[in-house]
């Protein structure tokens, strides 16, 4: 009997939001090490940034100049697709699989493409309205951060179930926040957290009304309680 192949599990959503992420890194390595691009794809990395990541310059544009254009817009997705190492695209590819799975199974696959575009804009905008410097925002950890918010929900709804502490669903949340206080320590840190945690929140707060029985499954478990 022919083995199953691990990717036949996955939705086809998932894997594409995963192909995207890793694929786009190996296109800068493959340029970085002159395989392709030539001399000029050394700063495909930089190009790409420009072009395709967000900044509050954006928001700003958007909001005061009334610049709705479609490359204006796109920022406020396009960036997640645009990491700054390969460190970060490994978390982010992992985590993505991984978190896509688990809420695609419950959530439906529709609904994880939904949770990732909303948490991307969610995340850039508070990012533009509360970061003044034009650092850019790019990586994937906002959206990443916006699945752990509906694993999150997912978890406590089933946790709530069990009869058992629901406080436990806030573990990957608080284990992560505490892991980025340390880097940003160690490190130096910047303010993507602004755009991750709401990322995060958004994520949650969406998984009330996605999640199966939505609102209304919410409401009756509360009078139960009550």
């Amino acid at each position: 009997m022919k083995p199953e192949s691990p990717f036949n599990a996955l939705p086809p959503v998932v894997v594409m939001l995963t192909l995207l992420i890793v694929g786009i890194e190996v296109v800068f390595q493959l340029a970085n090490y002159g395989i392709i691009g030539g001399p000029r794809g050394v700063g495909w990395r930089v190009s790409a940034i420009n072009a395709y990541g967000y900044s509050p310059a954006i928001l700003d544009r958007v909001l005061v100049n009334g610049d709705y254009s479609f490359d204006m817009l796109k920022r406020f997705v396009t960036y997640t697709f645009i990491n700054g190492q390969l460190t970060q695209v490994a978390f982010c590819g992992a985590l993505t699989l991984a978190l896509g799975k688990f809420t695609a199974e419950y959530y439906g696959s529709l609904k994880v493409m939904f949770l990732y575009l909303a948490t991307s804009v969610a995340g850039a905008i508070v990012f533009g309205l509360f970061v003044e410097s034009h650092y850019p925002l790019i990586g994937g950890f906002t959206p990443v951060y916006g699945l752990i918010g509906a694993y999150t929900y997912a978890l406590w709804l089933r946790l709530g179930e069990a009869g058992e502490n629901q406080i436990m669903a806030f573990r990957l949340i608080g284990f992560l926040l505490m892991l980025q206080l340390a880097f940003g320590l160690i490190f130096g840190g910047n303010n993507q957290w602004i755009a991750e945690l709401t990322g995060f929140v958004t994520g949650f707060l969406l998984a009330v009304v996605l999640a199966p029985g939505g609102w209304n499954s919410l409401v009756s478990r509360m009078r139960e309680r009550s």
